[in-house]
């Protein structure tokens, strides 16, 4: 028998026997009654100005063990019975060629180690570079190197979690969450991440853990292609007939996966051009703001900041302004991290943030983000793209048309004033900050909600306006600004052998429920077509085969 036990509340310097021991009198059986613990959730609990860790666990009990029928009522404890595995059929149609897949973030990678797995042998083309090229060319670009608009912080093998905090968090209770997670740590990251409530990885660990995948995927008969763009299409009535790479290279083409990410704006107009069903959807605007991480510890953990058993803490916050009616809230929150240029078009400032799975920069930072929705660009299918192009533009202008980005401290940013100097600040922005009044640059709308929403935040956080705290911009990539419309089927409303797939898609926000959206693609797949009957290869001078990359 497998008994869940829920709520088990121990002390910061409690022992990993003790887990097992507080379950035990909880059940009230004695301790060698019970077998195997299995950890389900650990959190932590700092609610009651003293910290502890809660934990849900799950007991293996011998079969003729008694547990007292009113323990059973108890929300906290229940039996648990195992789901039997799912076994997925091949569907009946005829898929011609290998199924492709466009775009190798989470939402294209699972979609690829899911059909790979199940004998479907996909081929992935992805515009931006392999890890090993990727991370040395951005991290040059952030010492003031070149930049390169296919493939940077927001294109390449991994997509825009290469260079993240890697958390893992979701609120979707989808059972492929626990596949996707598992993967992971298959493929090189903590076994942590599986009961943490608030997992993560690090950008160093998944980026071992994305190179694993991607070679299973060639080794179980999968093609992973580098650099190579998607830049055309032919579609007719029957759906996309092929494709075309790097604008020279057509390939044929039975159905076609499209995670591309929420940046792909070349892309969007590529569909929109081609009369490819979309929506203009709601998204988020506005800075990263960076604090001492010792001063978000104190705050959050008060006399127990710093112990060595909580790490870095975090915070997430909301603010609903009643003047606009708009939201602000607290986005991608990095502990111990950095705030990155995540630029993907020339010309234009971007941020976000990364942290490694030590979290130990010393400096916290998270977006501050304020609700844009369709009326503010008359509904018009691509006007979030072009008023997120119109304020990245703005940021690199005045930032000094550098990629440098523009930042000013929080007290100044709250009096509407440029700050004197910035040496010597909490600015971890690469290849630099400018001075700058970020009023200038944010709608006037969103900055008032700006400026309202974190004075009411200090109230509740005090300290949040720290005299360090310093405001970097701009924040424009929250979310994809458009949803590629698809039906029950998850195929695109009127191209039929179109499967619009994660972020970029509209359907998914951050590397779990895109990975999960890319699994659920794969299975309809697998569900409605048998194998391929021919394999793609692509032989062209232009783009990188992985097979060389890895000796194959």
């Amino acid at each position: 028998m497998i008994l869940r036990v829920r709520g088990l509340r121990l002390p910061l310097n409690h022992e990993s026997s003790d887990i097992l021991k507080a379950a035990a009198i909880r059940i009230e059986q004695p301790l060698e009654m019970v077998g195997e613990l299995k950890l389900i959730r650990k959190s932590v609990d700092a609610r009651r100005n003293e910290v502890h860790f809660t934990y849900t666990v799950e007991l293996e009990l011998p079969d003729h063990i008694n547990i007292k029928p009113e323990l059973l009522d108890s929300p906290d404890i229940s039996i648990q019975i195992p789901a039997d595995p799912v076994v997925l059929k091949s569907g009946n149609m005829s898929l011609p060629w290998s199924p492709v897949i466009c775009g190798l973030g989470p939402a294209g990678l699972f979609a690829a180690l899911r059909l790979a797995r199940s004998g479907y042998k996909p081929v992935v083309i992805e515009q931006g570079q392999d890890i090993d090229r990727r991370v040395p060319a951005v991290e040059n670009f952030w010492q003031g190197g070149e930049f390169n608009p296919n493939s940077n912080a927001q294109f390449g093998e991994g997509g825009a979690g290469t260079f993240s905090d890697g958390k893992l968090t979701t609120r979707s209770g989808d059972e492929r969450v626990n596949y996707v997670l598992q993967t992971m740590v298959n493929f090189g990251a903590d076994e942590e991440i599986l009961y943490l409530k608030k997992p993560h990885v690090g950008t160093d660990i998944i980026r071992k853990v994305v190179k694993g995948i991607r070679q299973e995927i060639i080794e179980l008969g999968g093609e992973v292609y580098f650099d190579a763009r998607l830049t055309d299409l032919s579609v007719n009535q029957t759906g996309i007939k092929c494709i075309i790479i790097n604008n020279h290279l057509e390939l044929p083409c039975s159905l076609l996966i499209l995670a591309v990410g929420h940046s792909a704006r070349p892309v969007y107009k590529l569909l929109n051009d081609k009369g490819v069903k979309m929506l203009p959807k709601a998204f988020a605007v506005g800075v990263r703001v960076e604090h001492p991480q010792r001063f978000i510890d104190q705050l959050q953990y008060g006399q127990y900041a710093g112990h060595p058993q909580l790490g870095s803490a975090d915070y997430h916050l909301t603010w609903q302004d009643s003047l606009t009616g708009r939201a602000l809230y607290t986005f991608c929150m990095c502990p111990g991290g950095y705030v990155i240029a995540a630029s993907s078009e020339p010309g234009q400032v971007v941020t976000n943030g990364m942290s490694y799975l030590a979290r130990d920069s010393g400096v916290a930072n998270s977006a501050l983000v304020v609700t844009v929705t369709p009326a503010d660009w008359d509904y018009s299918t691509l006007g979030g793209v072009k008023l997120q192009q119109v304020l990245e533009s703005k940021a690199f202008e005045i930032g000094g048309s550098n990629y440098h980005a523009p930042a000013q401290r929080v007290e100044d940013f709250l009096n509407k004033r440029v700050s004197d100097d910035l040496t010597g600040t909490l600015a971890s922005y690469k290849p630099g900050v400018t001075s700058a009044n970020l009023w200038d640059i944010l709608p006037y709308d969103t900055a008032g909600v700006l400026e309202r929403g974190v004075k009411y935040w200090n109230g509740k956080m005090p300290g949040f306006i720290h005299p360090q705290a310093v405001l970097t911009a701009i924040e424009s990539r929250t979310s994809a600004p458009v949803r590629i419309e698809r039906n029950h089927e998850m195929v695109s409303v009127n191209v039929p052998n179109l499967y619009p797939c994660g972020e970029g898609a509209g359907y998914a926000g951050g590397i779990v429920s895109s990975a999960v959206d890319g699994l659920k693609i794969a299975e309809k797949i697998i569900c409605t077509y048998r194998p391929p009957d021919n394999k793609l290869i692509i032989v062209d001078s232009d783009v990188t085969d992985a097979r060389k990359l890895i000796g194959i």
